[in-house]
């Protein structure tokens, strides 16, 4: 499976950054091009499903996930249950001096067989990056979260 990982430093501690890690409706603010919602009648733990749709205006991917592991401030993994997105989403917090670490792995089950495998070099650098920047304004969210309502 092709993974992607990329890793935040945030100055909050690991509880305040795992609140917004698990705010899935908070996602759409710093996520690039993405709105979340919640599928389930559970928000948290083990079970709770999300829907994501990532695009500009009428074109765009939709990304349903299940939680499938939940440990508290440390790791969440959603399985990607949707035709199009398959594979693991992992988020893990680490304690550090001043705060915590976020790192966010990605495996995925490309789509489309030897097409798919075919254009991962090209596809793959375009996600890594999104995912990075997505990462970076993670950040400045959860520093200041949670968010004025």
């Amino acid at each position: 499976m092709p993974e992607v990982v990329v890793s935040v430093d945030v100055d909050a501690p690991p509880q305040q950054t795992w609140a917004a890690i698990t705010d899935w409706e908070g996602q759409g603010a710093w996520i690039l091009a993405t709105k979340v919602r919640q599928r389930s009648a559970s928000r948290v733990g083990l079970g709770a499903e999300i829907e994501a749709l990532t695009g500009v205006g009428r074109f765009g991917v939709r990304d349903t996930m299940r939680v499938t592991e939940w440990d508290p401030p440390r790791r969440c993994t959603m399985q990607h249950t949707g035709r199009l997105i398959r594979g693991r989403g992992i988020f893990e917090i680490a304690e550090r001096p001043g705060g915590s670490r976020l790192r966010w792995t990605e495996d995925l089950e490309l789509p489309f067989g030897a097409v798919g495998r075919a254009a991962w070099p090209v596809v793959r650098p375009l996600t890594r990056w999104g995912l990075q920047r997505s990462v970076e304004r993670f950040a400045a969210f959860a520093e200041s979260y949670p968010p004025p309502r």
